[in-house]
């Protein structure tokens, strides 16, 4: 492969246009950063222009193969790139805060183009054009230009697009089908307990402050808080540390028994953030052993009434934003979970649906295996051909 200039192949790249917008549909749709999603221009995450004439903004509209890329953003998020796939006879407007790359399409295939952008190669080059503020991180058209770019023949091209796109379709339904399988418990759970707040079966119901213990974690200091020993210490991050996407089994620092002390949560704990904006995320996990966790991390135990399968997915459908107190700096407390209302089925349901869980979670192990393969094989893929 050629090593060329990345302002050599594209006939432009630049900022959006700088047009006030709002976020309802009342106009023409308009991109912003949160637009980015998952490779894709995600439609549901645009802005809308307050203009009448979009005619004035030809310029801006984005074409079929353009690619977006965020260059205004917190340092991790730099470089994200989507590339826009057009619909009918939409008509989306390039905003600003995100670069629009146009290829040269007579040189680089806009598929191309973005796998390399999306590539290990390309994106290690980016902190190397990268200034830092205090709030956000950023990098200007005329630096991106100067960074290096694989390019080879179309024909070259095409084989590496097909291989890789056949390698990411099969990685789309992994991600699908974990996607199913979890709506497949929520429809489970509905279909055997009903809707929490009417009830149509009649259920003993409790408030969540009866029949459960709440508490928050402690704060450790940090010389001891990864001192080694049987206790995973928890901290807001650590929910989504390799193995713990739905439950609790592991993390990255651990305590003694001594340590943990009070600051114990039982198996069977339903983690979630309690402060900041961590609380929007919507993390819920469940303890698998015992588990320490810091002062940002809150839990919900039950007495005995219920299960904690059945405990995780009530709190599934639960979002914890809309508990929050609404100060400057978000917070969950005992007085915002307690109130809540739960239903209180027979355990023998309970269990029914907790064996079902435990199925389900197989069928999602063997898939995210396949998934994890497919990601190797599609890292591979890019480090062989991109460096």
């Amino acid at each position: 492969m050629e090593k060329v200039r990345l302002g050599d192949v594209f006939s432009f790249i630049r900022n959006g246009a700088n047009i006030k917008q709002g976020l309802d549909d009342s106009g023409y749709p308009i991109t912003r950063i949160e637009t980015i999603s998952d490779r894709t221009v995600n439609r549901e995450k645009m802005g809308y222009a307050g203009i009448t004439d979009v005619s004035k903004y030809d310029d801006y509209i984005l074409q079929d193969g353009d690619i977006l890329m965020s260059h205004i953003n917190s340092e991790k998020h730099l470089g994200k790139t989507a590339i826009y796939k057009k619909q009918d006879e939409e008509k989306i407007i390039h905003g600003m805060n995100l670069l629009c790359l146009r290829p040269e399409k007579s040189v680089i295939l806009p598929e191309y183009a973005f796998y390399f952008l999306s590539s290990v190669a390309f994106l290690r080059q980016i902190p190397n054009i990268t200034k830092k503020s205090v709030n956000q991180a950023s990098f200007t058209v005329t630096a991106l230009k100067e960074l290096s770019f694989a390019k080879c023949n179309i024909d070259e091209q095409k084989k590496i697009i097909d291989e890789l796109d056949k390698v990411t379709s099969l990685i789309d339904i992994r991600k699908m089908q974990l996607e199913s399988l979890d709506e497949i418990v929520k429809a489970r759970f509905v279909e055997l307990f009903g809707d929490q707040k009417t009830n149509p079966f009649g259920w003993e119901q409790c408030t969540i402050g009866k029949c459960c213990t709440l508490k928050s974690g402690t704060s450790l200091p940090s010389e001891v808080e990864n001192e080694g020993g049987p206790i995973p210490y928890i901290k807001v991050g650590d929910m989504n540390y390799p193995g713990n996407e739905r439950y609790i089994t592991t993390s990255s620092r651990y305590v003694s028994e001594a340590t943990a002390g009070k600051g114990l949560f039982e198996v069977g704990s339903i983690l979630f953030p309690k402060r900041g904006g961590a609380i929007g995320t919507n993390k819920k996990r469940m303890t698998k052993l015992p588990v320490c966790a810091d002062l940002n991390v809150m839990g919900v135990s039950s007495k005995g009434r219920l299960r904690p399968e059945y405990l995780l997915a009530y709190f599934d459908m639960i979002d914890l934003g809309a508990l929050s107190d609404g100060s400057s700096v978000p917070q969950i407390n005992n007085k915002n979970i307690a109130p809540l209302v739960i239903c209180l089925p027979p355990l023998e349901l309970q269990e029914q649906f907790a064996t079902f869980v435990e199925q389900t979670d197989k069928s999602k192990l063997e898939v995210k295996k396949s998934l994890e393969k497919l990601e190797l094989l599609k890292n591979a893929l890019m480090q062989k051909y991109f460096g």
